[in-house]
């Protein structure tokens, strides 16, 4: 039995179960739920959920590492683009985001720091998106000239 079928046999697995919780959780009713009857019903559904989402992002990890462990050819660009991104990163908190204490709509507090990275992430998207535009054109022009 090759790896596909593997994957099949386990997606339909978790398909099956997936719909046997959707069926338990409608069961115990919207009112339920908000009134807190069936809360050890969603909790535990909710704890599934996390750790079907760690396995799957342990999956993720470990595959990457192995591809690049593997594939040396690549490895020097894939370096190359992650130290590109973490010099920007970097160069977004220390150079342009600056944090301000401030009350939220619920009445908690909003550090100066956690400002200051939401902020400093909205000029990493900025910034990002700034540069895939560019590329996007420019090899658009490129293309055009050719």
């Amino acid at each position: 039995m090759d790896l596909q079928k593997i994957l099949k046999v386990v997606a339909a697995i978790i398909g099956v179960i997936s719909i046997f919780f959707l069926g338990n959780i409608l069961s115990a009713g919207d009112e339920a739920i908000k009134a807190g009857e069936s809360s050890g019903t969603v909790n535990v559904f909710m704890y599934v959920s996390y750790s079907i989402l760690a396995i799957a992002a342990l999956i993720v990890i470990v595959f990457t590492v192995l591809n690049l462990v593997s594939n040396t050819s690549g490895l020097k660009n894939k370096l190359i683009g992650i130290c590109a991104f973490a010099v920007l990163s970097l160069v977004c908190y220390f150079g342009f985001a600056n944090g301000v204490e401030s009350t939220l709509k619920n009445g908690d507090i909003l550090s100066a720091n956690g400002s200051k990275l939401i902020g400093a992430a909205l000029y990493l998207f900025y910034f990002l998106a700034l540069i895939a535009g560019g590329i996007m054109l420019g090899f658009g022009i490129k293309k055009m000239v050719k």
